[in-house]
């Protein structure tokens, strides 16, 4: 089994989904837009661009998500994609770029089980976590 973490946007899917690609060394591996699917016509015609569906691959993970048709979109609420690193100036350099243009709940730092912990809600409105555990 596997989980996968599928996020909903209100129109920005594809710009959120390039620049998770560059903060998390991943690549795009499918995007579909309404334009031509089977529902087109049940979207305003200025929607059909938008992302049906995206796929990020970051190493052997997967993330997806999109656009949530007009009236149907729901801000994120309880939540969080987390990320589980082992390298430290990783995590550090993840929360960095994550951190643009985003609000940060928790500066990344040491605390009682993590050499590095750090919470935000990057720019797209998605609330990330990354954490970079102690040795055991």
């Amino acid at each position: 089994m596997k989980l996968t973490s599928y996020l909903n946007f209100n129109g920005q899917c594809e710009a959120a989904f390039n620049f998770y690609a560059k903060c998390l060394d991943g690549k795009i591996e499918g995007t579909f837009t309404y334009e031509g699917s089977p529902i087109a016509k049940d979207v305003p015609a200025e929607f059909r661009n938008k992302l049906m569906h995206a796929t990020l691959v970051i190493e052997d993970q997967v993330l997806m998500g999109a656009d949530v048709p007009p009236g149907r979109y729901q801000k994120p609420e309880g939540f969080s994609v987390a990320i589980g690193l082992k390298d430290v100036a990783k995590a550090e350099r993840i929360f960095k770029s994550l951190s643009e243009g985003a609000s940060v709940q928790m500066p990344i730092q040491e605390t009682f089980w993590a050499v590095r912990f750090g919470m935000l809600t990057d720019k797209f409105g998605i609330p990330w976590m990354i954490n970079c555990e102690k040795a055991a």
